[in-house]
C-alpha cells in the first residue's frame, strides 16, 4: 500500500543509552537488530535517513568533573563514544542490506568520511543512510545540539527524537502517573516550561530555522513508519 509521506527527509536522533536495550551499559544487538528493521522500513517508502546518535551507554562528558577529569577532555570522549555507535549501528544496518555511510566532524580517516554538507546530501539523494559521529566536533556541545544544526546543514524536514516514552509530557511520566501529554507545543512554551525535550541550545536552533522536532516512543513497532507518513504520533514541536 502506498503512503503519503509527510518527511522525505529526516534526522532521527537516537541516544546513547537506547542501544543499552536492558543491559547497564554497552550495546544490546537486539537493540540494534531492532533498529534496523524499523529504519528498513521508511527506507522502503523512499524517506531519506540521517542519524544521530549519543554516547551515554559508554561515556557521558557531563560525567567528566565528577571523576577529575577536565570538562573539554571529557567532552571529546565523548564524542568518541558516539563513533563507537555509529559504527555498530552503521554495521547492523549494512547486515540487513542497506547503504550507508558514516561521516565525522572530527577527521578520522580510516574509519569514515569527514563531514562535508554536500556530499552528505548527495549520499541522502542515491537512498544511503547517513550516519554522523563525533558531535559538532566542538566540546560544550551536546549530541541533541548535533542532530539540529545536521538537520538544518542537509534541509531536513524534521527532527524525530526517539525515546522510550511516547511524546512530551509536563512532568516525568516515569514518576509520574497523571503526567499529561502535549500532541503538540511551541518552542517557545517549551523554554518557558523548562521540558527536558532537547537542550536549549538545540531548541533555539531549530526555533530559529522553523525546523520541526517530534519526539515518539521509538520502541514501538511501526511508530518511525507511521510518524513520517503524518499519523498523530508523539509530540511536535513548532512555531
Amino acid at each position: 500500500m502506498e503512503r503519503e509521506l509527510k518527511y522525505k527527509r529526516i534526522l532521527l536522533k537516537l541516544s546513547g543509552e537506547s542501544l543499552m536495550g536492558e543491559n547497564d551499559n554497552g550495546i544490546d544487538p537486539k537493540v540494534l537488530n531492532y533498529f534496523s528493521i524499523e529504519v528498513q522500513k521508511v527506507l522502503d517508502y523512499g524517506v531519506e535517513v540521517c542519524i544521530v546518535i549519543g554516547g551515554g551507554n559508554i561515556y557521558r562528558g557531563l560525567n567528566a568533573a565528577e571523576q577529575g577529569i577536565d570538562r573539554v577532555a571529557g567532552d571529546q570522549m565523548g564524542m568518541l563514544a558516539t563513533v563507537i555507535n555509529a559504527i555498530a549501528l552503521q554495521n547492523a544496518f549494512e547486515k540487513h542490506g542497506m547503504y550507508t555511510r558514516l561521516m565525522t566532524a572530527i577527521e578520522m580517516q580510516a574509519i569514515a568520511e569527514p563531514f562535508i554538507r554536500r556530499r552528505a546530501m548527495r549520499h541522502l539523494e542515491k537512498g544511503r543512510i547517513v550516519i554522523f559521529g563525533a558531535g559538532t566536533g566542538h566540546p560544550y556541545f551536546s549530541t541533541d545540539t548535533a542532530a539540529a544544526l545536521r538537520a538544518v546543514e542537509i534541509e531536513a524536514d524534521a527532527v524525530l527524537k526517539g525515546t522510550r516514552v511516547d511524546g512530551i509530557y509536563d512532568s516525568d511520566p516515569e514518576k509520574n502517573a497523571d503526567a499529561i501529554k502535549y500532541n503538540s507545543i511551541t518552542y517557545k512554551d517549551v523554554m518557558n516550561k523548562g521540558l527536558a525535550v532537547m537542550d536549549m541550545t538545540a531548541i533555539s536552533l531549530c526555533q530559529e530555522n522553523d525546523l520541526p522536532v517530534v519526539v515518539f516512543n521509538m520502541n514501538k513497532k511501526d511508530n518511525l513508519l507511521e510518524l513520517v507518513s503524518g499519523e498523530n504520533v508523539g509530540t511536535t514541536v513548532t512555531h
